[in-house]
């Protein structure tokens, strides 16, 4: 089978329409993918406001479990994102700091049941509350690489954390 000129024109209209997301690919192969420059916001959010937004969350009649945290681990979590040295932010954008209560949440099992979802839904209530969530109108983050992405590293090594965090903060810049 011989591709017509005008085949071959689509899928190059195809695959310039996906150029972003096939270099964030090939640098994320090559682990040369760089963190985006992201935004500055003073707002912290704080545990209780966290332990809010999860009392909400309508999984909780499905378990007794669910969202029962072990020890302070979610508490240190929020802590930890807004932590700084000699008046540095340890993680220095808002992006940063979303994108790692994303994963240490996940990674980090701060609740008996539900730190997947429980991350996810915090994940987007941080973007919502940063005022990061839409850009031109349009979510940053679709529900499908919410669903994917939160799975990506529920099941990464540890080692990847870096690398999965730059990954998650180019997510949010496209």
């Amino acid at each position: 089978m011989t591709i017509s000129g005008e085949e071959t024109k689509d899928i190059l209209n195809v695959i310039n329409a996906f150029s972003k997301g096939l270099d964030m690919l090939d640098d994320y192969d090559h682990r040369s993918l760089k963190k985006t420059k992201g935004s500055k916001n003073n707002l912290i959010i704080e545990y209780e406001e966290c332990q809010e937004v999860i009392n909400k969350l309508k999984f909780n009649n499905d378990s007794n479990l669910f969202a029962l945290e072990r020890d302070n681990n979610f508490k240190s979590i929020i802590k930890d994102i807004y932590q700084s040295f000699d008046g540095v932010d340890l993680y220095e954008t808002t992006e940063e700091k979303c994108a790692n209560m994303l994963y240490l949440t996940v990674k980090n099992h701060a609740f008996i049941d539900g730190d997947k979802r429980i991350a996810a839904t915090l994940f987007l209530y941080f973007l919502n509350r940063y005022d990061i969530l839409y850009k031109n109108n349009q979510e940053v983050i679709d529900n499908n690489t919410l669903a994917a992405v939160t799975l990506l590293i529920a099941e990464s090594n540890p080692k990847e954390k870096e690398i999965l965090i730059t990954l998650v903060m180019n997510f949010l810049s496209n």
